[in-house]
């Protein structure tokens, strides 16, 4: 019992002393506070002493801000109303300087009302003159509904021609000589000099051939009994055969000279044969026929190498060898193709062009003659067709179909082209024409040239190669004169075929005559 007491006495004291302790603490920790209190309150006093002076500088520093402002704010009004006031002035002017254009316009309006009143007078005088010319154009009207349409073509045509004619012609002339003065030079060297370099035979091709017979007693074995051997014979080769009272000769006649020749080698071997029958005659025929095939080759490898121009396709060859058997105006066809080439490289290499374009194309121009009805179409564009399809160049094809004009030309070599086969149809000698044909070209030449106004007279001389025209001199200028051979010359371009050049040459002469007594 007294441990008890005595724990408790010791449990009070301990818990005194502890309530003590805590109070001890406490009254430390209030001063503290108190000390942190009173730092604050002297730093809260610090910090509002800082904000009022940074507002009162803030304050002041807006008041000097706000005064600069005004100010810029009182410059910037004032150079606006400089502004203003220079557009004011400006416009004031502007208005004064349209005020006077008012003014100066009224007036001008003013001058113009009595212009248009003149004019007013002018315009009724002038419709008076009108009202009378109307009376006059309706009988002229009535005059010309009387005409037809032709005849009042041809008037307006007169009078436009009266009025221009020399003009224009002067101008052609003027053009003409100047483009003519540099090049004759120069084409003519070139053609001169190519011309001198060549020479070639000249040959002319006949539409009949002979075969001589050992005696006269073959004619009537070549005949046969009731004619069944030269009916045979003509069938088969398309050939006529003349037996006349000529001794020892038989004539083969063939506007084909491919089939006339066949003709000629099948009756010289059934002469030197002895054997003449229908059966015989087929053979022999066929035999003639296969030896011209390889004749026509081979005159086609020998024309390829006398070009001196690269193989071309073997049917091209074959083609080129049937040209021997070809004749334009009596010439050969083969050998004009060959001279033409010939004529073409040489201008070529005076030119500085493409040598073996200008000789291949010239050699193959011809090749459409080779198949006559065989193709339809003109020979230049059928030679040209063919030269396509076995393999040849386009610029060879166009210069091909170019050498009569039916196509434009792609090359200079294609012009030199037509020019060399030209060159060679027109040689002296080179080819020859009918007597029929003849005549009818030069009585084409003379008419074409007597249709043109003031032509007097016309001449075709030199075999047709040159035209005289002889003008009223009091009618035709010389540049008239000019403009009118050109115009002729272009006419017979179109209208008429021939070989070769034709000059135009047109005669202006004045003669003036006086009588003393």
């Amino acid at each position: 019992m007294e441990i008890l007491v005595y724990i408790i006495i010791g449990a009070a004291i301990f818990i005194l002393s502890l309530l003590v302790g805590i109070n001890i603490g406490n009254k430390r920790i209030i001063s503290t506070l108190k000390t942190k209190k009173e730092e604050l309150e002297v730093e809260i006093k610090n910090k509002q002493k800082e904000i009022e002076k940074l507002l009162k500088k803030a304050d002041e520093e807006a008041k000097a801000l706000k005064q600069k402002e005004l100010l810029e704010a009182r410059e910037e009004i004032h150079k606006l109303r400089q502004q203003f006031d220079l557009e004011a002035r400006q416009q004031r002017e502007e208005l004064k300087n349209n005020e006077e254009r008012l003014i100066r316009k009224e007036e001008s309006l003013a001058k113009k009302e009595e212009n248009l009143e003149k004019l007013k007078e002018k315009l009724e005088a002038q419709h008076e003159n009108i009202l009378k010319l109307e009376k006059e154009l309706e009988t002229k009207l009535n005059e010309i509904a009387k005409m037809t349409e032709e005849e009042a073509r041809q008037i307006v045509i007169n009078e436009a021609r009266d009025k221009y004619e020399k003009e224009i012609a002067q101008k052609f002339k003027e053009i003409k000589d100047y483009y003519e003065d540099e090049s004759k030079k120069y084409a003519r060297w070139v053609i001169t000099t190519a011309i001198q370099r060549y020479a070639s035979d000249v040959t002319n091709e006949i539409t009949t051939s002979t075969v001589s017979l050992p005696t006269d007693d073959m004619k009537g074995r070549i005949i046969g009994r009731e004619g069944r051997n030269i009916r045979t014979f003509e069938k088969l080769t398309g050939a006529d055969l003349i037996i006349d009272d000529t001794p020892e000769i038989v004539v083969i006649s063939s506007f084909n000279p491919l089939r006339r020749e066949i003709a000629k080698r099948t009756l010289e071997m059934l002469v030197a044969d002895g054997r003449i029958h229908p059966a015989r005659i087929e053979e022999l025929y066929e035999k003639s026929k296969n030896e011209i095939q390889e004749y026509i080759k081979e005159v086609g490898k020998e024309a390829v190498i006398r070009a001196g121009i690269k193989q071309p396709h073997i049917e091209i060859i074959k083609l080129l060898g049937r040209l021997k058997f070809r004749t334009s105006y009596g010439q050969d066809v083969l050998e004009h193709s060959i001279e033409v080439s010939q004529f073409a490289g040489m201008m070529a290499s005076e030119l500085g062009l493409n040598v073996e374009l200008a000789k291949r194309a010239a050699l193959f121009h011809d090749l459409g003659k080779a198949v006559d009805h065989e193709v339809e179409g003109s020979h230049a564009i059928v030679g040209g067709q063919i030269a396509k399809r076995y393999g040849e160049k386009l610029e060879v094809v166009n210069a091909i179909q170019y050498h009569h004009n039916e196509v434009d030309p792609m090359t200079p070599e294609a012009v030199l082209v037509a020019a060399s086969d030209a060159l060679s149809a027109s040689r002296p000698g080179a080819r020859k024409e009918t007597l029929e044909n003849y005549i009818r070209r030069i009585e084409q030449l003379e008419e074409i040239a007597k249709s043109f106004r003031y032509v007097d007279k016309a001449y075709a001389i030199q075999a047709g190669r040159e035209l005289r025209i002889i003008v009223q001199p009091d009618k035709v200028e010389d540049e008239v004169a000019e403009k009118l051979a050109h115009d002729i010359s272009v006419q017979i371009e179109e209208k008429v075929q021939y070989p070769g050049v034709i000059k135009v040459t047109v005669i202006r002469e004045k003669r003036s005559i006086s009588y003393a007594s």
